[in-house]
């Protein structure tokens, strides 16, 4: 039986006034001096949403279990000190999400971009969208949500790409217990765009171990295989008889150490997954993600045709969690919702282009319950 969160907080909320909410204090301020900012969103029912302007880091979004606790389910570090120490979890990755191979050429010109020896360039390379600070466009609070728009403008030429490039960023929380990303950018020459925020989920809370035993569907049937590098080879695989197949809840540790060579290639899972979308660009389930001792569960909708999901195989005991324990692979699971790694050298996969007078747009949904 699946229960909305509103059914856990009827005790929380009776007798309130309360209406969605939005407030702006100073978080920190970065090793550089500058001034960092945490914008905090409630609902009427008492959850929360933290967001930052370093990075648009999601540094909180808790939600209740079948005893009503609420709890983080968001990884990030303690404070601005050890996120700058050890790289933003859980923030906005552009200009081009995911990987490209070898630069991209648009309209017959071709740019190299910064790659890596293997000829890589991962999440736009550097400077990273994660380690930049974000102006403040402005809250809104009405009675039903709550919210904050950040803005980056990305110069002509910024991490090798062409175009300026002004992308918003509008963080929503609702009283329907949904928290919604909401993209917006232009360009004036043409680029390619790709933008996601790299969310770590684990349903249990932030530093509580490893989510192998949380249950995981996917809505999709087929993944975009990869090289040895990762960059996507162009086809098409289906997951069925594989242990990529997600299509009915399984848990995530499953199949994790499988000796599948796709597997193998990405230390466990880190590939692409092709959404199955009603239309193009229509706000679709993407995935669900349950913790059956709490029983929260994740239900992630996209504008996107695709989820990247990645089970955190990089975390190596290096960051101490806000809840001060450390972070190791399959402490998480990320799923970035995106368009495919490598679209602008794949004519088969859909289009990242972006033309002057043209709009991006990309809204991806966090809607919680309690099964």
């Amino acid at each position: 039986m699946r229960l909305r969160i509103a059914c856990a907080f009827v005790m929380l909320a009776a007798g309130s006034a309360w209406a969605g909410t939005v407030q702006n204090t100073v978080y920190g301020t970065t090793k550089d001096g500058a001034t960092v900012h945490v914008f905090t969103m409630t609902n009427s029912h008492g959850m929360r949403a933290q967001v930052l302007d370093y990075g648009g880091v999601i540094c909180d979004v808790e939600a209740p279990g079948r005893d009503g606790k609420l709890v983080n389910v968001i990884l990030c570090q303690k404070d601005l000190a050890a996120i700058e120490a050890t790289g933003p979890m859980s923030a906005l990755t552009g200009r081009y999400a995911n990987r490209i191979g070898h630069g991209v050429t648009i309209d017959g010109k071709h740019y190299d971009l910064a790659q890596n020896p293997n000829g890589v360039t991962l999440h736009g390379g550097p400077p990273p969208y994660s380690r930049r600070i974000l102006q403040t466009v402005g809250t809104f609070q009405h009675a039903s949500d709550a919210g904050v728009t950040l803005r980056l403008n990305s110069p002509d030429g910024d991490q090798g790409f062409p175009g300026a490039v002004t992308i918003d960023v509008t963080y929503t929380l609702t009283d329907s217990n949904d928290f919604r990303i909401d993209y917006k950018a232009t360009t004036d020459k043409t680029t390619v765009i790709n933008l996601t925020n790299h969310t770590y989920y684990n349903l249990a809370g932030n530093g509580s171990g490893n989510i192998e035993n949380q249950v995981m569907t996917v809505f999709a049937d087929q993944v975009t295989p990869t090289d040895p590098y990762q960059v996507p080879t162009g086809e098409f695989t289906n997951v069925a008889g594989t242990p990529f197949d997600f299509r009915t809840p399984t848990p995530i540790g499953a199949h994790l150490r499988s000796a599948d060579p796709q597997m193998l290639i990405g230390r466990g899972y880190d590939h692409n997954y092709v959404l199955r979308k009603s239309r193009p660009g229509a706000l679709d389930l993407a995935a669900r993600v349950t913790d059956p001792k709490s029983g929260r569960t994740l239900e992630l909708s996209t504008t996107e045709p695709g989820v990247q999901v990645y089970s955190s195989n990089n975390l190596n005991g290096g960051i101490v969690s806000a809840a001060g324990t450390t972070l190791r692979a399959t402490d998480a699971i990320a799923l970035e919702t995106q368009h495919f790694p490598d679209s602008p050298n794949k004519p088969n996969f859909p289009s990242t282009l972006l033309k002057p007078g043209e709009t991006y747009t990309s809204t991806t949904q966090m809607h919680f319950t309690v099964q």
